[in-house]
């Protein structure tokens, strides 16, 4: 199962974004290794009691079981789409040099090359030539015409059978089935979903991955089911944060401006790319909505009982998600901005006034620190928060602190991009956003092991704090490393689908 979702998924993936020919065969790669993994688990469960009952990573595992079996079989169904779409292309490609039939060709000759109508150019219609001449020359030129029509009519015959087995193929005939019960609004509704699967895929796999550790650790039985889920969610929102902030490094979503470049403008890409809000839009967007959600959450483990003063700590953090991200989406609104400019604004009919007028070059992009300052403070507070045993307050001083490195590495990158701001459609990689997803992916990875279960466990087995702390280091530096080749491979899946556009552009070019 490791293998399977940890290295064969993101692959097939990448393969199936990039729209290679190679996507399948991964998808089918990988569900061969789920499939043993899952026999391998069904006859273990069949040996053992099940010491976890009615847990949820048995119906999580199987829902996307059949999930990725379904995109395999959409998968599938689209081959045979492509398939049957290049043999209709063939098909008329291979009839547009047969436009006339064979009897109708052979007509056409007898009529051009008639004995009573043959003359030669300076004959003047009273039999000047010879008449052995004339026969001989006509003759000659009727055996010729034989010849190229025979030739013809083999040639025919031949691409015939040649069609015929070719059409008669069982791959052909499958392909030809499916397709013909295929409707157009039935490929665009399968085309949805196999990208929504892509997008997916990962995210479910991420959950059934952690739900099947609690089974294995035995953890979140009865009331404490609440904290343990508080803290895997929270810290997996960290955790995807941390591997969304390494791809803007990385380049994804430069399209729309969020690799640190330069958004490109409607005729570069899509009128709905071009028209996407910023990355710091969407951070403000998550924590304002975080904020809003958990204000009635926080209680939810003690319901029924007297609000203690920790209850009241936790309240009070969910409000300042609520009005730092509500901040956040007010500064990142430009009609709020072109408001605010009213007092200072100059009239343009003085010459003198027109370039202090222009807008300054920061206003190309987006630098909102309120995410950042919003993470910020909730590591401080989580550094110096009280917890029941001193190991669970180191851990919790841990994944406060790595927070605090983020929001002090994306301070690094805003200084960068304020002193030199981006110029190009290509991102431009401040080195100080691979220092923040490492402690964001880290920090989330240690805030879901901070929850009171798994405490428990560490002090029962007499475990310090800095077990999970190296590890999950160690972890991390190799995830980054995998995350970086996986989007290398989408490179090279793209590049390899556009080598002939490339290769005939480079020679124009040349």
């Amino acid at each position: 199962m490791t293998v399977a979702w940890f290295f064969v998924l993101p692959i097939s993936v990448m393969l199936s974004v990039a729209r290679s020919r190679l996507a399948l065969p991964a998808q089918l790669f990988f569900l061969g290794f789920h499939s043993i993994g899952l026999l391998l688990g069904t006859v273990y469960g069949s040996k053992t009691p099940d010491l976890y009952e009615n847990n949820a990573h048995n119906k999580l595992g199987w829902t996307v079981t059949w999930i990725v079996v379904a995109q395999c079989i959409i998968g599938l169904a689209k081959l045979a789409i492509s398939l049957k779409k290049r043999q209709d292309v063939n098909a008329e490609e291979q009839s547009t040099f047969l436009p006339i039939s064979t009897e109708a060709l052979a007509q056409h000759h007898q009529a051009t090359y008639s004995p009573n109508e043959y003359r030669y150019s300076r004959d003047s219609g009273h039999f000047t030539a010879s008449d052995a001449s004339r026969s001989q020359s006509i003759s000659s030129t009727q055996d010729h015409e034989n010849e190229e029509q025979q030739k013809f009519l083999e040639y025919q015959n031949t691409h015939a059978e040649y069609m015929e087995k070719q059409n008669n193929t069982t791959t052909q005939r499958v392909a030809s089935c499916i397709a013909a019960m295929m409707s157009l609004r039935a490929i665009r509704v399968l085309n949805v979903l196999y990208n929504a699967i892509d997008c997916v895929s990962m995210p479910l796999g991420f959950a059934a991955i952690v739900s099947g550790a609690v089974v294995y650790g035995g953890v979140f039985r009865g009331d404490n089911v609440f904290n343990g889920l508080a803290h895997t969610i929270k810290g997996g929102i960290f955790f995807w944060y941390g591997l969304l902030t390494l791809g803007r490094w990385m380049g994804c979503f430069g399209e729309m401006g969020w690799a640190w470049n330069v958004r490109p403008p409607v005729g570069v890409v899509s009128r709905r790319k071009a028209a996407m809000p910023s990355a710091e839009f969407v951070e403000s967007l998550v924590i304002f909505l975080y904020g809003a959600s958990n204000v009635f959450l926080e209680h939810l483990a003690a319901w029924g009982h007297a609000w203690s003063a920790e209850d009241l700590e936790h309240v009070s953090i969910t409000i300042m998600f609520l009005g730092g991200g509500l901040c956040g989406l007010i500064i990142e609104s430009t009609r709020i901005r072109d408001l605010l400019n009213t007092s200072i604004l100059i009239p343009l009919s003085a010459e003198s006034n027109k370039q202090l007028s222009n807008e300054p070059k920061t206003y190309s992009f987006s630098m909102n620190p309120l995410p950042g300052l919003i993470i910020l403070l909730l590591g401080l507070m989580m550094s110096s928060h009280h917890q029941a045993s001193m190991v669970s307050t180191m851990i919790h001083k841990q994944w406060g602190t790595l927070l605090v490195g983020f929001a002090l590495a994306r301070a690094v990158t805003y200084i960068l991009q304020y002193v030199a701001p981006p110029s190009s459609y290509l991102p431009s990689r401040p080195p100080s956003e691979i220092i923040s997803s490492f402690c964001l992916i880290s920090g989330g990875l240690i805030f879901m092991a901070s929850n009171k279960d798994t405490v428990a466990a560490m002090e029962h087995h007499d475990l310090h704090a800095m077990f999970p702390f190296t590890v999950t280091m160690g972890f991390t530096s190799l995830l980054m490393a995998w995350a970086i080749v996986v989007l290398a491979v989408k490179g090279w899946a793209v590049r390899s689908r556009q080598a002939p556009q490339m290769a005939g552009f480079s020679t124009s070019d040349a």
